[in-house]
């Protein structure tokens, strides 16, 4: 047994993804998937992403090129699969669990800087290939994981992949056969005109993981519809894959049907048959009975959501998701309306917002559409829809109040316009002196202490709640006193933040409102399809009284 045992006589075991052919597959689902069924089984699982860009974390990145950026509890911004794994696995993950390039490089060369490697000419292998293994092995240790699920980022036969993949191929003979098992997700294009699925491309991508040493245990075969039994055969030859483990994975209208599909087909009993684990029966109802509200719904509720990034919705994956999970606990399917935000600056309100039950204006930075988002907190306010601000959303909604109920003439927030007569958000002092933006925001976990008789309060049902944060800018306290005059309610704060006595503002609402709330946290991150965020729940349960269902 090797030093990365459990400290009992069973060593953990490894299940590696890799995709092929074309990114975007889907792996971080699979992974997902595969990490629920364990999970379902009672197993202690944890799921690691491997990222092979050279950046250090996701934290700079653009929403429209890699979509949302997710953060973890502890502070990490992490690529959003990771927020995948939280939702399937009904875990909190850590920084550990999403390893890039950057970092990987990072950690080698102040290792060298310091002398670790003292004589030794520092290379890819063994020393880079080691710090990813040992990586991984950490996070899994430090997790108690009884399986560490790892996917591989990027298409077999990136140049960026190479050091990682050799690092998992060296899994094999660190840990053994049966503590090991890979599996490559690929694509099998289907063509209309002859009604046929072509497999080359599929039978070239595992021979190119080959190439690297890595013959995969299982195949998966992604396509627009369901793989035949027979093409499935037809890869499990060309590929030296045993036929029971080809599996399809085909398009489907809901996230939470793949799971129940790959269970279907054999996927959990393959990795537990091949990883010598007990055979148990896993317990999948909740799945079941979420599919089954998502497909059948009892009542349909339109949300429209005000925001910048609208043509690329995985920007907002968490948020959409936050409110499927309360969808889900309402029994109802929640349609949303994309609304662009800059053409509410000049646009018609009526129009933009007809037939909607609720208003939501997402996070964000930088200066573009937030007049537009003004306007849509200031409609949802006069109009009586149900609105619900989320961290930026917060900051329109009291610049909005500042302006049109407290009398505040120009009141804004000095990232928008540093000369605002009236800056009722502005940078956190600690802020001022940041020069680097990577990491540098108010990240992770911060309590908030609820008031009660709040609407926060009915919500969370309990007097201090965890959120995650992602942001610079606070609503600033010199302010607060004036805004709760004129009406606004201060529903929660940060508690003991360097002696500000009541602390930041963490949460706001209005008294004569049926629902208009805002935070300055992000609880979409922490929502699951099991424990659905009490803000997202409580709004969709609003939207619905709003349309009277």
């Amino acid at each position: 047994m090797n030093g990365d045992s459990q400290g009992t006589s069973r060593p953990r075991k490894y299940v590696f993804v890799t995709g092929g052919v074309v990114s975007s597959l889907g792996k971080g689902i699979l992974t997902s998937s595969l990490g629920a069924l364990l999970r379902a089984r009672g197993y202690r699982v944890t799921a690691i992403k491997i990222d092979p860009y050279v950046n250090v974390d996701a934290g700079t990145m653009r929403p429209y090129e890699h979509g949302e950026v997710f953060v973890t509890a502890d502070g990490a911004e992490t690529d959003l699969d990771i927020g995948h794994y939280e939702r399937f696995l009904d875990l909190d993950l850590s920084r550990g669990n999403n390893l890039t390039t950057g970092q990987v490089y990072l950690s080698v060369i102040q290792k060298e800087r310091r002398g670790e490697y003292l004589s030794q000419t520092v290379q890819v292998i063994p020393h880079i290939t080691d710090e990813i293994k040992e990586r991984i092995r950490q996070v899994a240790g430090e997790q108690e994981a009884e399986v560490a699920v790892v996917e591989v980022g990027g298409t077999v036969g990136d140049i960026e992949s190479l050091p990682f993949l050799e690092a998992i191929r060296q899994f094999r003979f660190d840990e053994g056969e049966g503590n090991t098992f890979y599996i490559h997700l690929t694509l099998v294009p289907y063509l209309e005109t002859s009604e046929e699925f072509k497999t080359k491309p599929t039978q070239h991508s595992v021979a190119t993981l080959r190439g690297v040493g890595i013959q995969p245990d299982a195949v998966v075969l992604r396509s627009v519809k369901p793989v035949p039994e027979e093409v499935r055969k037809k890869v499990a030859l060309f590929t030296n894959v045993r036929p029971g483990n080809v599996f399809s994975s085909p398009n489907v209208e809901h996230l939470y049907e793949v799971p129940l599909l790959l269970e279907e087909q054999g996927l959990g009993r393959a990795v537990e048959r091949a990883l010598g684990l007990e055979p148990v029966f896993p317990n999948l109802a909740f799945w079941q009975e979420a599919v089954r509200v998502l497909k059948r719904p009892e009542r349909t509720v339109r949300i429209a959501i005000a925001g910048k990034y609208v043509k690329m919705p995985d920007a907002y994956l968490s948020l959409l998701e936050a409110l499927k999970h309360a969808g889900i606990r309402n029994r109802a399917r929640v349609e949303v309306r994309w609304v662009d935000a800059e053409g509410l600056e000049e646009g018609d309100l009526d129009a933009a917002f007809r037939d909607v039950a609720g208003i939501l204006v997402p996070g964000g930075f930088g200066v573009r559409g937030i007049e537009g988002k003004v306007r849509a907190a200031q409609y949802a306010r006069e109009r009586k829809i149900p609105y619900l601000g989320i961290c930026l959303g917060l900051q329109i909604a009291v610049i909005e109040f500042a302006r049109n109920v407290a009398g505040l003439k120009g009141a804004n927030s000095t990232e928008f316009d540093p000369y605002t007569p009236h800056p009722v958000i502005d940078l956190m002092p600690e802020q001022l002196e940041v020069e680097g933006l990577g990491g540098t925001m108010r990240l992770g976990d911060w309590p908030m202490r609820i008031r009660e008789g709040t609407l926060l309060h009915r919500l969370y049902g309990r007097e201090e709640a965890l959120e995650r944060h992602r942001h610079r800018y606070e609503v600033n306290p010199l302010y607060v006193d004036g805004l709760e005059r004129a009406g606004l309610v201060v529903s929660a704060t940060t508690p003991g933040m360097r002696g500000r006595g009541a602390g930041l503002v963490e949460a706001i609402e209005l008294k004569d409102h049926p629902f208009f709330l805002g935070l300055q946290s992000h609880p979409e991150f922490k929502s699951r399809p099991m424990r659905p965020s009490p803000p997202f729940a409580g709004f969709v349960e609003a939207a619905l009284r709003y349309t009277g269902l």
